[in-house]
């Protein structure tokens, strides 16, 4: 699969322009991930860069997941191909930690639910419930996490 080179840069410029505001004076933070471990990330579903203040992640779904808390983590999504019917808002049914910051449940009540489709880009705040509650795929989508400071 060919990325696009304007998804390449708008991520990179993202990813660049987060750790700049969050590490002033910390020197060059330019970080390049070639084009061949990029589509081999795409391929399986798997993290490219993961820092203390952003994550950018090359993800691939083929079904349905859990519902989604990150307590300090918001998502910026880039749908690369195919569609999902994604939700967000409502209550997490059964939400557990898995992960410092990091909450599943089953499913989500309520909410908004929203078409995704190639193309689009959606944001998605820390603390709001998320759910992929079907895929029409796969579905590959860059996600940059950016990180908020701790209290």
């Amino acid at each position: 699969m060919k990325i696009p080179f304007y998804v390449v840069t708008i991520f990179a410029i993202t990813s660049l322009a987060v750790a700049a505001l969050l590490q002033p004076n910390a020197g060059d933070t330019t970080i390049l991930v070639e084009s061949n471990k990029v589509a081999a990330a795409f391929a399986r579903g798997m993290p490219l860069i993961e820092t203390n203040n952003f994550k950018v992640h090359a993800s691939r779904r083929e079904a349905p997941g859990m519902a989604e808390i990150h307590t300090r983590d918001t998502d910026v999504f880039y749908i690369l191909e195919g569609s999902a019917t994604f939700v967000t808002g409502g209550k997490a049914i059964g939400p557990k930690t898995v992960a410092p910051n990091e909450l599943r449940g089953q499913r989500i009540e309520g909410g908004e639910s929203r078409q995704l489709r190639k193309g689009d880009v959606i944001i998605i705040p820390n603390g709001v419930p998320h759910w992929f509650k079907e895929v029409h795929g796969p579905l590959l989508y860059y996600v940059v996490k950016v990180t908020s400071p701790t209290e």
